[in-house]
């Protein structure tokens, strides 16, 4: 079996693959920085909790925009699991040819997210990833990385809100019953989630007509990217499991 460990600002999302299929997942915090043992043991736990035992595994890979849990994270990997994991990193064979100006600053977490839509969905496609930053990146017919952009998540426009006034409170993150909010929690909600919604549909229409990609497939991912794929017709595919199946994906190519 395969371990797939995606390294976000919010939370370490890891998922167990037997052959190509997930058969589970399951997320640590991120915030917080643990030695490698306590990583280990959690793991370890964990996976026993799915009916997983770390002899099952026999393979790891782990892409990360955190640098700074990936000592003590990896190292429990290798010896609570025996297994050494591969790293997304330049240099590694993903599929996908990235022809910015500076390659080495797209987050390994975009290149992973980009492999697994190439492969799952052809391109053109655009990817949009509604984790801790909102990001769309641009995926050419031949597997080339065209464009990335990238704005504040649902998650970072709402702690903005809380934290940086006096009297608005920490809510929960759902879309409101009308957007004619009667009271400050919806007033709140109705702001974040219909004005992701709004920003989703201008910057997709937008790379549709910059671009002039013909046939561009519109794929989302993220937490929160049910949320907002549920109301907008300018998403194609809401696909949970992008990431990891990205992750499985560049694992295959370069074991």
């Amino acid at each position: 079996m395969l371990l797939t460990v995606d390294v976000g600002n919010t939370n370490i999302t890891f998922g167990v693959y037997d052959k190509e299929e997930l058969t589970q997942s399951f997320r640590l915090m991120s915030a917080s920085l643990q030695t490698s043992d306590e990583y280990g043991v959690k793991i370890l736990g964990l996976l026993m909790y799915n009916g997983v035992r770390k002899e099952d595994i026999d393979g790891a890979i782990v892409a990360s925009v955190v640098p700074n849990v990936m000592h003590a994270l990896t190292g429990s990997i290798e010896r609570y699991l025996g297994v050494k994991p591969i790293i997304v990193a330049p240099g590694l064979k993903t599929g996908i040819r990235i022809v910015t100006e500076n390659p080495r600053e797209i987050g390994a977490d975009r290149i992973v997210d980009a492999v697994g839509a190439y492969e799952k969905y052809g391109g053109p496609v655009l990817v949009l990833d509604f984790g801790t930053a909102t990001t769309y990146d641009l995926i050419g017919e031949k597997g080339e990385f065209l464009a990335g952009i990238t704005a504040p998540g649902i998650r970072i426009s709402a702690r903005a809100l809380w934290e940086d006034t006096a009297k608005l409170p920490e809510i929960e993150i759902k879309k409101p019953a009308s957007i004619l909010a009667q009271n400050t929690v919806t007033s709140m909600q109705a702001g974040l989630v219909y004005g992701q919604i709004g920003q989703t549909e201008y910057i997709v229409n937008k790379v549709r007509e910059e671009a002039g990609l013909k046939g561009m497939k519109v794929i989302a991912t993220g937490g929160l990217g049910s949320i907002i794929a549920d109301e907008t017709d300018i998403i194609d595919v809401y696909d949970r499991t992008l990431t990891l199946d990205g992750l499985r994906l560049i694992y295959e190519k370069n074991k």
